[in-house]
């Protein structure tokens, strides 16, 4: 339950404590307020920008790092940040080579990042968008705005990085990006909605037999309820969808389990191998997963299943080393 935001301004409490506690990996501007990677790749180019509302950390500012992001402005809790925002972090982002934003697919965003963007070429600087927009759940003529963006988000941050570590230049790193954004797919499903941080009470109600089966990242709430079924049979219903819902492409597949906040690692981990086994059933191979709370919707209870088509090509990226506040690898 979100009982335990400061009264007066959350946000700005919570960018300084993470910059204190992550101060070796990232530094932290209050005026406007964005979060710069202390370090990166000699080899980079091309810096890679990418924020949104707050209530969904580690995204983004949790990426920041060697192999992934250089900068992130954080909006308001399930807001946009400000143009100014975006503007200030790709100033001191941007490479020789530009800067890319990772954009997900909200109205808010695509506005203010591309308010910044034209500010940013009438200085001088390349600027291209990578738009991430893998919601399933929103995939429908009747949706103005197209699918949003959610879970694939990470898969994105994580390949564009490594790609960019690479020293690839601006144009190649855009065409890349969306190639990685439109080979996934997410659906999400919750138990509980999320505490409003204004009235601490759950943002819509659901029965105790009922879920809420393609939910939104900032609460909102799906085309559909369903009844509660057992987990196994949630799993195979959200496999089968994904899978007829992806693009033609490879059988290796890249799975992110993501948590909306309020869901355990004890039950990530177990749909985590419901999924494997899922897939395996069903003939493709799952070249590389993710478990745990990386897109929440403050303390949602529910899940989120990202898959990815992972073309050969790309897997090298996927293993790169990495050293963010929420991923560390190093191979």
């Amino acid at each position: 339950m979100t009982l335990f935001l400061p009264d007066r301004d959350p946000v700005a409490a919570a960018l300084r404590g993470f910059a204190q506690v992550h101060a070796d990996l990232v530094e932290l501007n209050e005026e406007p307020a964005f979060l710069r990677a202390r370090d990166r790749d000699p080899r980079r180019t091309v810096g890679l920008v990418s924020g949104g509302g707050s209530g969904h950390e580690p995204l983004h500012a949790g990426f920041l790092g060697r192999g992934m992001l250089d900068a992130v402005a954080p909006g308001q809790i399930f807001a946009s940040p400000h143009n100014r925002q975006v503007l200030e972090a790709s100033r001191a982002a941007a490479g020789p080579g530009g800067v890319i934003h990772v954009v997900k697919n909200y109205t808010g965003d695509r506005i203010n990042f591309g308010i910044a963007a034209e500010r940013l070429r009438h200085e001088g600087i390349e600027v291209r968008r990578v738009l991430v927009d893998d919601d399933l759940a929103t995939e429908s003529a009747e949706t103005a705005t197209g699918r949003r963006g959610t879970g694939a988000t990470v898969i994105v941050e994580k390949l564009l990085g490594a790609a960019a570590d690479d020293g690839l230049g601006l144009d190649e790193l855009a065409g890349l990006g969306a190639r990685f954004a439109a080979a996934s797919r997410s659906l999400a499903v919750a138990a509980r909605a999320q505490t409003s941080p204004h009235t601490r009470a759950p943002s819509f109600e659901l029965g105790a037999d009922e879920l809420e089966y393609g939910v939104g990242i900032h609460g909102e709430r799906a085309a559909k309820t369903i009844s509660r079924v057992p987990v196994e049979e949630l799993v195979d219903r959200m496999l089968d969808e994904l899978l007829a819902g992806l693009p033609a492409g490879p059988d290796d597949l890249l799975v992110l389990v993501n948590g909306l906040g309020g869901t355990t690692q004890l039950e990530l981990y177990g749909i985590c191998s419901l999924v494997a086994a899922g897939l395996s059933a069903r003939g493709p191979r799952v070249a590389g997963s993710l478990a745990g709370t990386f897109v929440p919707a403050l303390d949602m209870a529910g899940f989120s299943l990202t898959l990815t088509r992972l073309d050969p090509s790309w897997e090298r990226w996927w293993k790169a080393p990495v050293m963010t506040p929420a991923l560390k690898e190093t191979r």
